[in-house]
């Protein structure tokens, strides 16, 4: 891809895990209000909760644990034990305590393509986390710029490249999230490059096929090098 001068990659579930330790505590948090509400209806109603939330506190595990708050006093009708809040914050905790692992290949993608294009870290959630998992994951020597994104819309987009002074034909965005990582940046004119996870937030899945010319599909992240160098 001659043209791109500006790649920019996605963090939680493209370089390092992130949606199973969430998943994991919805498990937790469900089995906290078993004596409420049965299990899959716990979850819908964690779910409705963190979208009604989003505008307010943004995506990341501190908005998540006052949706499971909030969950908890709305489920009980104001009734629940004030030890199920702090279990819940306890759950919160955890996830902050995660140890940050990094998926196969990202550091040796990172290494081939530093010092042939600017290499950006593109992700949204809150800062003071993403800081800390970027922290511990060692990988922040291989980028020129940091972007901790409130959202990934459009104009979050535009936003970036204008701070990084690139046109999107100049730019490619990789991720596992076609609703995040794809369609925004396709939109502007960029080219987006999509890794997929195999868990996906159900916020962040698009039934849809994706048919672009400057829209890629690959399996494993080191597939980028072979897009990269035959385009």
């Amino acid at each position: 891809m001659k043209k791109i001068k500006v790649i920019a990659f996605d963090a939680d579930d493209t370089l390092w895990v992130n949606e199973p330790f969430f998943r994991e505590a919805e498990e937790k948090f469900c089995s906290l209000l078993e004596d409420f509400l049965p299990h899959h209806t716990v979850e819908k109603e964690l779910f409705k909760t963190e979208i009604q939330n989003l505008s307010l506190y943004g995506y990341g595990v501190k908005g998540f644990m006052l949706s499971m708050i909030e969950t908890i006093l709305r489920v009980s009708e104001n009734t629940a034990d004030i030890k199920l809040v702090e279990r819940a914050l306890l759950i919160g905790r955890e996830m902050l305590e995660k140890p940050v692992n990094l998926l196969e290949g990202v550091e040796e993608v990172l290494v081939r393509l530093n010092g042939n294009y600017r290499m950006v870290m593109a992700t949204k959630g809150d800062l003071v986390d993403q800081e800390r998992k970027l922290n511990k994951s060692g990988l922040a020597k291989h980028f020129h710029h940091i972007e901790i994104m409130s959202d990934k819309k459009v104009s979050d987009y535009q936003k970036l490249l204008k701070h990084l002074d690139c046109k999107p034909e100049n730019f490619l965005m990789i991720g596992n999230s076609i609703k995040s990582d794809v369609l925004p940046v396709l939109e502007l004119g960029g080219t987006a490059i999509h890794v997929p996870f195999h868990i996906t937030w159900i916020h962040e899945e698009v039934s849809h096929t994706i048919q672009h010319p400057d829209f890629h599909q690959v399996d494993n992240i080191k597939k980028v090098i072979n897009i990269l160098e035959a385009t």
